[in-house]
């Protein structure tokens, strides 16, 4: 069991770019951290990292497109830590193209995780909350889902599911006082964008200045900055903050 004053948060896509930099702001806020990713070698050397940091972290590794792992995940963690506070379903997939591009496991598994995987971890974790009086629980959805964009079917198609629950999550279980918000990113500059510039052939250099262009900011979001607006809500500074879907796009609306 974690200390009874320290709060203990879960974050899915934890080693991913929005993921790590989440983890290493919370660590140094002094949040125990349930490590949720894929891979259980990667999980194991950031928990690593994290206390040799001095932090407390526990890798919880496996795959969101498996049911059980994500029913059980939450009881998991309580049992481990004594304790949730924090929810954040940040894992995500982006297959892009238009529909007569996409094939079917390109449509189920981005479901499984987009969607499915947020619904069952967040089922889990509210009746864990309420009995320990409340918490908070952030999903990544996008800009992309708020206002779709083009060839971007799918994925445009779950995260607008996930923004739609979201909205529907804030205004049941606040009166049990779980806060459930979401952060709609536009652009970020992740391993996830660079990869899939490479995967269409592009020099990840050259699609990201170019992108930078595109933003009236002048440039698209690193991590940190989403890591920033996640802990934001999650922290009591944002108390009245329910249901809501923050857009963080540097000023760029999706075309």
């Amino acid at each position: 069991m974690t200390s009874p004053e320290k709060k203990v948060a879960i974050v899915t896509g934890a080693c991913g770019g929005i993921g790590r930099a989440l983890v290493k702001k919370y660590a140094a806020q002094g949040l125990a951290l349930a490590i949720a990713d894929q891979s259980q070698s990667a999980t194991e050397s950031l928990v690593s990292e994290i206390n040799q940091q001095g932090g407390e972290a526990r890798s919880f590794a496996g795959d969101l497109t498996d049911r059980a792992y994500c029913d059980n995940l939450p009881m998991q963690v309580f049992n481990q830590f004594g304790r949730i506070d924090i929810l954040v379903n940040n894992a995500g997939l982006i297959r892009r193209g238009k529909i007569t591009d996409t094939s079917d496991e390109d449509f189920s598994s981005s479901m499984a995780v987009n969607v499915e995987a947020p619904f069952r971890l967040v089922r889990a974790a509210i009746p864990i909350m309420e009995k320990a009086g409340g918490g908070s629980i952030v999903n990544t959805s996008s800009c992309w889902g708020i206002n779709p964009g083009p060839d971007h079917l799918i994925y445009c198609t779950t995260k607008a599911a996930l923004a739609a629950m979201t909205k529907c999550l804030g205004r049941d279980h606040a009166h049990q006082k779980i806060r459930i918000n979401a952060v709609c990113p536009n652009e970020v500059n992740t391993p996830m964008l660079r990869t899939g510039f490479k995967i269409r052939g592009l020099d990840p250099e050259d699609a990201i200045n170019k992108l930078n262009q595109s933003v009236p900011l002048g440039r698209i979001a690193e991590a940190e900055e989403i890591a920033d607006v996640i802990a934001f809500l999650t922290s009591d500074e944002a108390s009245y903050i329910c249901g809501s879907l923050v857009e963080i796009n540097g000023g760029k609306a999706v075309y």
